[in-house]
Protein backbone atom coordinates (compact mmCIF):
# COMPACT_ATOMS: atom_id res chain seq x y z
CA UNK A 1 0.00 0.00 0.00
CA UNK A 2 1.49 3.42 -1.06
CA UNK A 3 0.12 6.57 1.07
CA UNK A 4 1.53 10.19 0.07
CA UNK A 5 2.09 12.67 3.01
CA UNK A 6 2.28 16.47 2.61
CA UNK A 7 2.36 19.74 4.94
CA UNK A 8 2.99 22.95 4.86
CA UNK A 9 5.79 24.85 6.75
CA UNK A 10 3.92 24.51 10.11
CA UNK A 11 3.91 21.01 10.06
CA UNK A 12 6.99 19.55 8.81
CA UNK A 13 7.99 17.87 12.25
CA UNK A 14 5.18 16.78 12.97
CA UNK A 15 4.84 14.83 9.17
CA UNK A 16 8.35 13.78 9.63
CA UNK A 17 7.25 12.08 13.16
CA UNK A 18 4.29 10.12 11.20
CA UNK A 19 6.71 8.84 8.64
CA UNK A 20 7.93 7.43 11.41
CA UNK A 21 4.79 5.82 12.48
CA UNK A 22 4.05 4.97 9.06
CA UNK A 23 8.00 3.16 8.48
CA UNK A 24 6.82 0.63 11.21
CA UNK A 25 4.49 -1.11 8.90
CA UNK A 26 6.35 -3.25 6.12
CA UNK A 27 3.85 -3.38 4.03
CA UNK A 28 3.40 1.06 3.21
CA UNK A 29 5.42 2.60 0.64
CA UNK A 30 5.28 6.32 1.96
CA UNK A 31 5.88 8.84 -0.60
CA UNK A 32 6.73 12.66 0.64
CA UNK A 33 5.52 15.73 -1.58
CA UNK A 34 7.11 18.17 0.63
CA UNK A 35 7.37 20.98 2.14
CA UNK A 36 10.67 20.08 3.44
CA UNK A 37 11.57 23.28 5.46
CA UNK A 38 10.14 25.69 7.44
CA UNK A 39 10.30 28.39 4.52
CA UNK A 40 6.43 29.40 3.84
CA UNK A 41 4.31 27.44 1.57
CA UNK A 42 1.28 27.59 0.75
CA UNK A 43 -1.16 24.80 2.04
CA UNK A 44 -3.33 24.10 -1.15
CA UNK A 45 -0.86 23.15 -2.72
CA UNK A 46 0.23 21.14 -0.63
CA UNK A 47 -2.98 19.37 -0.07
CA UNK A 48 -3.74 19.60 -4.14
CA UNK A 49 -0.34 17.38 -4.86
CA UNK A 50 -1.57 14.33 -1.72
CA UNK A 51 -5.45 14.86 -3.21
CA UNK A 52 -4.14 14.01 -6.86
CA UNK A 53 -2.16 11.12 -5.75
CA UNK A 54 -5.15 9.88 -4.04
CA UNK A 55 -7.34 10.64 -6.95
CA UNK A 56 -5.47 9.20 -9.62
CA UNK A 57 -4.81 5.80 -7.40
CA UNK A 58 -1.51 6.09 -7.73
CA UNK A 59 -1.74 6.02 -3.58
CA UNK A 60 -4.41 4.10 -1.54
CA UNK A 61 -4.22 7.33 1.42
CA UNK A 62 -2.76 10.50 2.02
CA UNK A 63 -2.15 12.58 4.82
CA UNK A 64 -1.87 15.75 5.55
CA UNK A 65 -0.57 18.38 8.15
CA UNK A 66 -0.99 22.37 8.46
CA UNK A 67 -1.03 24.50 11.47
CA UNK A 68 -4.84 23.64 12.83
CA UNK A 69 -5.57 20.90 9.80
CA UNK A 70 -8.40 22.48 8.37
CA UNK A 71 -7.02 24.31 5.51
CA UNK A 72 -5.79 21.23 4.06
CA UNK A 73 -8.71 19.27 4.81
CA UNK A 74 -10.98 22.22 3.36
CA UNK A 75 -8.23 21.99 -0.28
CA UNK A 76 -8.40 18.46 -0.50
CA UNK A 77 -12.18 18.05 -0.29
CA UNK A 78 -12.32 20.56 -3.14
CA UNK A 79 -10.78 17.35 -5.37
CA UNK A 80 -13.09 15.15 -7.26
CA UNK A 81 -12.70 11.29 -4.79
CA UNK A 82 -11.17 12.54 -1.69
CA UNK A 83 -12.84 11.96 1.48
CA UNK A 84 -10.54 13.67 3.58
CA UNK A 85 -10.95 13.83 7.11
CA UNK A 86 -9.66 16.41 10.13
CA UNK A 87 -9.12 14.30 13.28
CA UNK A 88 -7.66 15.18 16.72
CA UNK A 89 -8.29 12.36 18.37
CA UNK A 90 -8.61 8.64 18.34
CA UNK A 91 -12.25 7.85 18.38
CA UNK A 92 -12.47 10.42 15.21
CA UNK A 93 -10.05 8.39 13.73
CA UNK A 94 -11.60 5.02 13.53
CA UNK A 95 -14.89 6.52 12.62
CA UNK A 96 -13.33 8.44 9.69
CA UNK A 97 -12.19 4.87 8.03
CA UNK A 98 -15.34 2.75 9.37
CA UNK A 99 -18.46 4.93 8.94
CA UNK A 100 -16.78 7.99 6.15
CA UNK A 101 -14.86 6.00 4.17
CA UNK A 102 -12.08 8.46 4.26
CA UNK A 103 -9.42 7.92 2.22
CA UNK A 104 -7.34 11.38 3.22
CA UNK A 105 -6.19 12.04 7.20
CA UNK A 106 -5.37 15.74 7.69
CA UNK A 107 -3.90 16.57 11.11
CA UNK A 108 -3.18 19.99 12.67
CA UNK A 109 0.35 20.48 13.83
CA UNK A 110 -0.47 23.57 16.40
CA UNK A 111 -3.30 21.19 17.99
CA UNK A 112 -1.90 17.58 18.54
CA UNK A 113 1.75 16.62 19.71
CA UNK A 114 4.08 13.67 18.75
CA UNK A 115 2.28 10.71 20.92
CA UNK A 116 -1.33 11.36 20.19
CA UNK A 117 -0.53 12.05 16.43
CA UNK A 118 0.82 8.75 16.05
CA UNK A 119 -2.07 7.04 18.20
CA UNK A 120 -4.50 9.10 15.87
CA UNK A 121 -2.76 7.86 12.42
CA UNK A 122 -2.23 4.09 13.76
CA UNK A 123 -5.94 4.11 14.55
CA UNK A 124 -6.69 5.50 11.37
CA UNK A 125 -4.60 2.49 9.32
CA UNK A 126 -5.75 -0.41 12.05
CA UNK A 127 -9.77 0.05 10.80
CA UNK A 128 -11.34 -0.63 7.39
CA UNK A 129 -14.39 1.11 6.01
CA UNK A 130 -17.19 -0.97 6.81
CA UNK A 131 -18.58 -0.59 3.27
CA UNK A 132 -22.52 -2.10 3.68
CA UNK A 133 -25.99 -1.13 4.89
CA UNK A 134 -26.58 2.52 5.74
CA UNK A 135 -22.88 3.67 5.64
CA UNK A 136 -22.17 2.61 1.94
CA UNK A 137 -25.50 4.53 1.51
CA UNK A 138 -23.85 7.51 2.52
CA UNK A 139 -21.05 7.74 0.76
CA UNK A 140 -23.26 6.69 -2.19
CA UNK A 141 -24.84 10.12 -1.51
CA UNK A 142 -21.56 12.13 -1.28
CA UNK A 143 -20.73 10.89 -4.74
CA UNK A 144 -23.65 11.63 -5.97
CA UNK A 145 -23.55 15.14 -4.50
CA UNK A 146 -20.16 15.39 -5.93
CA UNK A 147 -21.02 14.35 -9.29
CA UNK A 148 -23.67 16.63 -9.53
CA UNK A 149 -21.65 19.84 -8.58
Amino acid sequence: MRISIGSDHAGTALKDEVKMVLMERDNLEVKDVGTFGNEPVDYPDIAEKVANEVASGRSQFGILICGTGIGVSIAANKIHGIRCALCSDVFSAKMARKHNDANILALGARVIGFGLAGEIVRAWLDNEFEGVGRHQRRIDKLTEIESKN
